[in-house]
């Protein structure tokens, strides 16, 4: 595995130690402006997590679609997530 798919691994096994710990915090009635901040916070690390993913995708299979000259799908499959990350 290389050393970018083990940082997305991270990312995301940090976020799901801490959605784990927001259904604990609502569990426990606890402050609704803290769980609200864990929320916020576990909702970066997705938002970091599909970026990285992202600039992958774009340098490995992009790149390697344009050196075979059929990129046209994999452009296409970017602007789809693009326009989805956009809300459009």
């Amino acid at each position: 595995m290389n050393k970018d798919k083990k940082m997305i691994l991270q990312c995301l096994k940090t976020c799901r130690g801490q959605i784990d710990g927001i259904i604990k915090m609502i569990e426990d009635e606890r402050y609704c402006i803290d769980i609200s901040n864990q929320i916020i916070s576990a909702q970066g690390l997705l938002k970091k997590s599909n970026s990285m993913i992202l600039k992958n995708h774009l340098n490995h299979c992009v790149k390697e679609a344009m050196h075979e000259d059929n990129a046209e799908e994999k452009i296409d499959e970017v602007i789809d997530i693009l326009g989805k990350l956009l809300g459009k």
